[in-house]
């Protein structure tokens, strides 16, 4: 599944390559205000902090909700706390793009996640120029030397990555290349199975002053206080907010969780 998931994104990568120049790239990050500060957002707290997405589909479940404003979702998250927001911008199993990540950052004044299957410059370009102040890089998607020149690139661009591991071994590698942010997604990516305690299992491997982000399998007030427990200073939810018929209160529960 992951590879598949990364052949067909590097794919549209390149459509869009083709149709847009690195220039024309690099004039819209020029005339682009500055990434906000990531860290700082997300910096561990008193209660967990979450990072709320906009996710059409995914590819275990197929259609998740008909998100017809992805920006009037955003503003809802963030009037609920949220820390930042994830934008899905994979358009085959996630049915996500670009413009909503463009339009989601032209609407909240917190940071911004470009959430996809990354594995070139360009894609961290666009998302640069689209107003991303974050990036996903999947470690499991990527050999360690692309990893570290993803990483290092996304750094120049002002792009504050989360580097997204799901094992001990990968969080070593995640601490190799300098990550300030790693996430643990308890998503098993070639199967799409979920273990919740995952988080907790590896967590130990982060080292102290790297932020903790729980990802996955957060459907509840009760799941966001068990990776709490597990030592997360954030968690990334999805599916459970989008389905949600008041975002902003579900948001707000989550974010009480101490």
């Amino acid at each position: 599944m992951l590879s598949d998931l990364y052949a067909g994104a590097l794919e549209d990568a390149k459509a869009r390559e083709a149709a847009t120049t690195i220039s024309e790239l690099e004039a819209a990050i020029a005339a682009s205000p500055q990434p906000l500060d990531v860290l700082s957002a997300l910096a561990p707290d008193e209660t967990i902090k979450v990072i709320a997405e906009v996710k059409r589909a995914s590819p275990s479940k197929g259609e998740l909700a008909d998100i017809r404003d992805p920006q009037s979702l955003a503003q809802q998250y963030e009037a609920g706390g949220a820390a930042a927001i994830s934008v899905l911008t994979e358009s085959r199993k996630f049915k996500g793009s670009l413009a909503d990540l463009a339009e989601v950052k032209r609407g909240v004044s917190i940071p911004v996640l470009r959430k996809d299957f990354i594995a070139t410059e360009f894609q961290l370009l666009e998302a640069r120029a689209a107003g991303a102040d974050m990036a996903l890089l999947i470690v499991a998607g990527l050999e360690q030397p692309l990893l570290q020149r993803l990483y290092d690139f996304s750094m120049q661009l002002g792009i504050t990555p989360l580097v997204e591991t799901h094992s001990a071994e990968e969080v070593a590698r995640a601490v190799d290349i300098g990550a300030e942010i790693i996430g643990v997604n308890a998503r098993n990516l070639s199967t799409f199975e979920l273990d919740r305690d995952l988080f907790a299992s590896v967590a130990d491997h982060i080292p102290s002053g790297v932020i903790r982000v729980a990802e996955s399998a957060v459907a509840s007030v009760a799941d966001v206080a068990h990776y709490r427990a597990g030592g997360a200073d954030v968690v990334l939810v999805g599916e459970a907010l989008v389905r949600d018929g008041d975002p902003a209160a579900a948001v707000a529960a989550f974010s009480a969780v101490a």
